[in-house]
């Protein structure tokens, strides 16, 4: 099946840039390229485009109110064109929270090269957004919290995530009290973005959201985010957790890796650990969660029915790596309800 691909842009330069992508693709076809949303409204209405790569910034209309209106009355797979700055990442991650599928970080200098340098990385977004579901956006309900009984250091909780997975995850992680087991987080994502990120989820938690720096002592009531150019491991430290923060090779495929966070924390704490695998593309953390599987660990996986993207859970529940899969919106509890059924054991 072709892919009909429209390109929404200001920037003739990036329009010509990935019109040429898109052109280069036998599975893709370049339905149109807008240079602002009027056109790109006119062209969404007579294309009908399976996939939409969005300029977040854009004159008279910008790509989120674009992309706001587009979710409620034609839900599109949207791959956004983003800047790499801070104001850039926040309203990334406010596109996500919208609808979209996912992004790339412009480069901050050599756009045109940069640009045409990121060409496999492009496909692959566009492939997985036209594979993705896509569903018209309801308003966002307050999470209810499970409250725990759960007191001490010696649990943690793991959590893996890609694609569609920062929504996943702030579902997730702002069900937990603010007792909650230290909980380590890897979502793949760009450097520059995942401090954002970190604030973003810290501003709707109980919990204390933050991204890792290295050499933390993890702690019940707060969660730590792998920054997006590291691997984030957990190591004993006498009696404690730490994070280890490493600048390696990426592992299956990413850096950070889910599979490194997770086999860490198989070593580090066995049995102890709790690990929950979300919506994305790939295999990333399937290994990960099996060997914690098997090490006595409790392992959840995102149910094909609540997921963006069923890659990374899939390839895990076929290895039988999760002993339970569970939906999105009933993730959270049961975490809590694992939390309060292990034993209080120690690690010592």
């Amino acid at each position: 099946m072709t892919i009909k691909v429209l390109v929404v842009d200001d920037s003739a330069l990036i329009r010509q840039i990935l019109s040429e992508i898109i052109k280069s693709e036998p599975d893709m076809t370049l339905v149109g390229a807008a240079p602002d949303a009027f056109v790109a409204k006119k062209l969404v209405l007579e294309k009908a485009p399976d996939v939409i790569t969005l300029d977040i910034e854009m004159p008279k209309v910008d790509g989120l109110r674009f992309l706001e209106v587009l979710m409620n009355a034609k839900p599109t797979p949207v791959v956004m064109i983003s800047t790499l700055t801070e104001k850039g990442a926040d309203a990334t991650l406010r596109s996500l929270e919208l609808g979209a599928i996912d992004f790339v970080a412009k480069p901050k200098i050599g756009v045109a090269q940069g640009m045409a340098d990121y060409h496999e990385m492009i496909v692959e977004k566009i492939r997985t957004a036209a594979r993705s579901k896509v569903k018209k956006r309801n308003p966002t309900k307050s999470a209810a919290v499970k409250t725990v009984s759960y007191s001490g250091t010696e649990k943690v909780i793991a959590i893996g995530a890609s694609t569609g997975g920062t929504e996943a995850i702030k579902e997730v992680l702002s069900t937990f009290p603010a007792n909650a087991p230290a909980t380590v987080i890897t979502q793949h994502m760009p450097a520059g973005y995942t401090s954002t990120f970190a604030k973003r989820l810290d501003a709707v938690c109980q919990m204390q959201v933050k991204e890792a720096k290295g050499g933390e002592r993890l702690l019940p009531g707060q969660a730590y985010l792998a920054p997006g150019d590291k691997h984030m491991e957990i190591e004993r430290s006498g009696a404690d957790y730490r994070i280890r923060l490493s600048d390696g090779p990426r592992v299956s495929g990413h850096k950070p890796s889910v599979d490194v966070l997770f086999t860490s924390l198989c070593r580090s704490a066995g049995s102890n650990a709790i690990g929950v695998l979300l919506t994305g593309m790939g295999s990333d953390g399937a290994m990960g969660l099996l060997e914690l599987r098997n090490a006595g660990s409790e392992t959840f996986c995102q149910d094909e029915a609540s997921c963006i993207v069923f890659g990374m859970p899939k390839v895990a529940i076929e290895k039988g790596a999760a002993k339970s899969v569970v939906s999105l919106e009933d993730m959270g509890s049961v975490v809590m309800n694992a939390v309060e059924k292990l034993d209080a054991g120690s690690r010592l």
